[in-house]
C-alpha cells in the first residue's frame, strides 16, 4: 500500500523525523489560507501516487497567498499520467543548500533491511543507479542486532557528507528505520533529505510503502490508503480477499495457489507466445476460497475486455473443487460470460466439482484433465475468438 508525500512526511514526523510544517488543501481557497499561516514562500504540491510531478506542472513555488491561490486551482483537478489530482500538500519553501537521497527498503537476496544514500539526491534514483552506480552507498541492517551506531557514522562519512551534520544525519536515520520497521515497510525512502541554509537537516519529500500482508497490525495506517488510482478491479479483488494484478494478455487465469498460478500464467504464454497470445492476469483465490470469492474472481476477470477466454486451474486441497464449482455456477448466472471457459479441476471432491459443472449445461465450458491440455485449449479457443 502506497502512501501519499503527506502522509509519508507526518508518519517521519511522528517518529522524530524533521520535516517542513505543511498541510494539506482540497480547494484552492484552504491553499491560500495555509499559505497565509504559514507565510510565503510555499511549495503546492499534488499528491498522487505516480513520479514525474514536477514535469508535468503538479508542483509549483507560490510566492504570496495569491499565488497560492492561483496554483493550487490550477493543479486540483489536473490529470497526471491518467490521475486526477484530489489535494495538494502546501508546504513552507525550503532555502537548499545540499540534496541527500536516503532510503530503506528489503534486500530480498540477503534477507535483510538495505539502507542505501547518496550525497546526489533530490534526482530519479534508478538513473543515478544505472549512470553511476558508484554514488549510492549501501549498507545492509542485520534485524537481530539493528542499526548500529558505526553504520550511520560510515554512511555519512562515505558518501561525503560534511562532518557537522553526522550527528543530525544519524539520528534521522534510526528514526527512518524505527518508522520502517514498526510501519511493516516494503520502502521507506527521503528524496530529498535536504541541508538548509541554517544547516539543519529537513525530510522534504517521502515515499512510504506497506506491506499488504501486515495492514491487519497497521489499522492506523490502513484506513489511510488511497485507491482512487488504483484499477477497479483490484480494489474489488482486494475486498474480496483475492490476489489479483491486471496484466496485457487475452487469457483470464483463475487458480489457487500462487506457485500454480505463476506455472499456468507460464503455460499460456509459452502455447501462445507464437501467436501473441498469453495471460490476461495473475489471479490466485487461495486456499480455502469460498463459492462467493470464486463467483467474484470471475467477474473480475470477466470485466477486462480484452479477455477472450478463461482459464480455470483448480488443485483441490483445502480448497474444494465442488465449492469451485459452486462459485463458477453462480458468477456465470450472474454475469453471463460470452468467452469459453477452459475448466480444469484436480484434487479434493474433483469429481463432484466436476459433475457439478457437467449437470448445469453452460455453453462455452470446455472440461481439461492435464494442465498442458488446459494451456493448449485456452489458447485455441483465444485464436479463434481474435
Amino acid at each position: 500500500m502506497k502512501l501519499h508525500e503527506y502522509q509519508s512526511k507526518f508518519l517521519f514526523r511522528d517518529f522524530g523525523i524533521p520535516i517542513p510544517a505543511g498541510q494539506v488543501a482540497k480547494t484552492p481557497a484552504e491553499a491560500r489560507a495555509i499559505a497565509s499561516q504559514l507565510g510565503a514562500p510555499v511549495v503546492i504540491k499534488a499528491q498522487v501516487h505516480v513520479g514525474g510531478r514536477g514535469k508535468a506542472g503538479g508542483v509549483k513555488l507560490a510566492r504570496d497567498a495569491d499565488e497560492a491561490h492561483r496554483y493550487a486551482a490550477d493543479i486540483l483537478g489536473m490529470e497526471i499520467k491518467g490521475l486526477v489530482v484530489q489535494q495538494v500538500l502546501v508546504d513552507p519553501a525550503a532555502d537548499i543548500q545540499q540534496e541527500i537521497y536516503l532510503a530503506i527498503t528489503n534486500d530480498r537476496s540477503a534477507g535483510m533491511p538495505l539502507i542505501m544514500s547518496s550525497i546526489e539526491g533530490g534526482m530519479d534514483i534508478e538513473e543515478l543507479n544505472r549512470s553511476r552506480p558508484e554514488a549510492i552507498i549501501r549498507e545492509r541492517i542485520d534485524p537481530i542486532l539493528g542499526l548500529n551506531d558505526f553504520q550511520t557514522t560510515h554512511i555519512a562519512s562515505a558518501m561525503g557528507m560534511p562532518r557537522a551534520h553526522w550527528r543530525s544525519f544519524g539520528s534521522i536515520l534510526r528514526s527512518l528505520y524505527r518508522c520502517y520497521s514498526e510501519s511493516d515497510a516494503e520502502l521507506a525512502e527521503i528524496n530529498p533529505l535536504v541541508i538548509t541554509g541554517g544547516g539543519e537537516l529537513l525530510a522534504v519529500d517521502g515515499k512510504v510503502i506497506i506491506d499488504d500482508n501486515a495492514l491487519y497490525r497497521q489499522p492506523k495506517l490502513a484506513v489511510q490508503r488511497d485507491a482512487s488510482g488504483e484499477p477497479e478491479s483490484e480494489s474489488l479483488a482486494r475486498e474480496a480477499g483475492i490476489s489479483y494484478i491486471k496484466l496485457d494478455g487475452q487469457i483470464g487465469c483463475m487458480v489457487n495457489g500462487a506457485g500454480l498460478a505463476m506455472t499456468t500464467m507460464d503455460m499460456t504464454k509459452l502455447y501462445g507466445d507464437a501467436d501473441n497470445i498469453g495471460p490476461a492476469n495473475f489471479l490466485d483465490i487461495g486456499g480455502g476460497a469460498s463459492p462467493a470469492q470464486v463467483a467474484a474472481a470471475l467477474r473480475i476477470i470477466l470485466s477486462d475486455d480484452k479477455v477472450r477466454c478463461v482459464l480455470i486451474n483448480i488443485f483441490g486441497g483445502i480448497t474444494r473443487c465442488d465449492e469451485v464449482a459452486a462459485g463458477i455456477l453462480t458468477a456465470c448466472s450472474e454475469v453471463k460470460p460470452n468467452v469459453p471457459m477452459v475448466i480444469r479441476l484436480q484434487g479434493t471432491n474433483a469429481s463432484e466439482g466436476n459433475a457439478i459443472i457437467s449437470q448445469a449445461q453452460i455453453a462455452n465450458i470446455i472440461s481439461a484433465q492435464t494442465l498442458t491440455q488446459a494451456a493448449q485449449l485456452a489458447v485455441a479457443a483465444a485464436k479463434e475468438r481474435a
